[in-house]
């Protein structure tokens, strides 16, 4: 006769068989030229892990989605089923994208002249991507949110997208990517709800900055979550990627105070732990997450005095984003005196002094560029020639497109065109029904 403990013993290993956790064996390559892609990510569940030189990557867990990424390429999600051997979830083909950006402000994307005319462009072909603010720059949120912090406060001044899922989708269904731009810590309307956590200047007092606003401390968790919490919104709205701005510490010349002691280790340690933070949150959605940085920043070795070190944002994004518009360059770049007067310079020299420094693929850069007035040096007018150097920069660097910054929305002067699959001009292109997209 069969002891009880060995019938117990059969039974558990019977139950455990059912339910051991699975194997997922896949392979990661581009769809036009069935190149293997040797940066990608793979994520299933908690588990995160990248591609190997041939593409291949190793999963185990049990079943549910796999989300499928790689810079410069459309995420993708694969669905898997458990299953006691090793199932091959196949190859699995990436969309190669190469997103051109229009900037939208929280009035911009509520504005029927601004939005249209900046849709009108994408349907001609001379973009195909829109990074919309779902927290801008004056902290406010421009639609209804189910967080707490963002409706107890003044940031919910205005409502210039009555739904945020609903925009997605009708702009997806224009092809348009979609990221979402979150500024961070310049937070006047939760600074003014909450000055516990606001930063203060050298007398106690809140700290205002040049523009009379006042900042959020990096280092409070409140701060940290309210700004996740925004984010996972957009990516549970369907945002393609989440852009995180004035993802710093403020720059003054003033001594100011935080709720601890800050050196350039704890600037740099409060940013990178924030991106790890966010990146986390952001795991359940397939999005990208990109960062926001100093165009100085591709220069300079130090944090800059603000948390933003090259090294240790990269290790936590998809994407870096570094402001390369010429007239932030105030001192230049080496034998570039006159940054205004070489836009292409500017944009191709940082752009490969940071990957130099860094040794990461250009696809994992993409560029901020200058479609406005000059502010700094001779208050030129920036227009389709500046424009045009500035993206030919950025695309002969090989990074995943650009993005056009213009405060006003107003990108008519800029001088886009369709690009062909082969990055030269081409007239013709439409994305979509013009009607439908606005």
């Amino acid at each position: 006769m069969i002891s009880r403990w060995l019938c117990w013993t059969l039974l558990v290993a019977v139950f455990l068989s059912g339910h051991r956790a699975a194997a997922y064996d896949g392979r990661m390559v581009d769809s036009v030229t069935g190149a293997p892609i040797s940066d990608g990510t793979a994520i299933l569940g908690n588990q995160q892990v990248a591609t190997d030189t041939s593409g291949r990557f190793h999963l185990d867990g049990t079943a549910g989605s796999v989300f499928l990424r790689a810079p410069g390429y459309r995420a993708a999600t694969v669905e898997v089923t458990p299953g006691n051997t090793t199932p091959d979830i196949a190859t699995q083909r990436l969309d190669p994208f190469t997103p051109r950006a229009l900037y939208l402000t929280v009035y911009g994307i509520g504005s029927n002249v601004l939005r249209g005319a900046a849709l009108n462009l994408i349907r001609d072909g001379g973009a195909n991507a829109l990074v919309i603010d779902v927290k801008g720059d004056r902290g406010l949120v421009p639609y209804p949110s189910g967080i707490a912090l963002v409706n107890a406060g003044g940031a919910r001044q205005l409502t210039t997208i009555p739904d945020l899922p609903t925009l997605v989708r009708t702009l997806h269904a224009c092809g348009i990517y979609l990221i979402a731009r979150i500024v961070t810590f310049k937070d006047q309307p939760l600074a003014t709800l909450r000055p516990d956590l606001a930063v203060r200047d050298a007398s106690g007092g809140v700290f205002h900055d040049r523009e009379g606003l006042s900042w959020t401390d990096p280092l409070r968790p409140e701060v940290r979550r309210y700004n996740i919490a925004i984010a996972v919104e957009a990516a549970a709205a369907g945002f393609d990627e989440i852009q995180f701005d004035y993802l710093r510490f403020p720059d003054s010349p003033q001594r100011l105070r935080f709720s601890e002691a800050v050196g350039p280790d704890e600037r740099v340690a409060a940013i990178s732990s924030f991106l790890d933070e966010a990146r986390q949150a952001l795991r359940p959605w397939n999005v990208y997450l990109a960062a926001d940085i100093f165009g100085y920043v591709c220069w300079n070795s130090d944090d800059s005095g603000i948390g933003q070190r090259l090294d240790t944002v990269v290790q936590n994004v998809d994407y870096l984003s570094p402001m390369l518009y010429p007239s932030g360059f105030q001192f230049g770049i080496p034998g570039f005196r006159d940054p205004v007067s070489h836009p292409y310079e500017i944009v191709y020299r940082s752009l490969e002094t940071a990957r130099a420094r860094l040794g990461v693929s250009p696809k994992r850069f993409r560029p901020w560029l200058q479609a406005f007035r000059d502010y700094a040096f001779d208050r030129r007018a920036f227009g389709a020639a500046e424009v045009k150097a500035q993206i030919s920069a950025a695309m002969d660097f090989g990074s995943d497109g650009w993005m056009l910054w213009n405060p006003g929305n107003k990108y008519d002067g800029a001088g886009l065109v369709a690009l062909g699959r082969d990055g030269e001009e081409a007239r013709g292109a439409s994305t979509s029904d013009p009607q439908s997209c606005h």
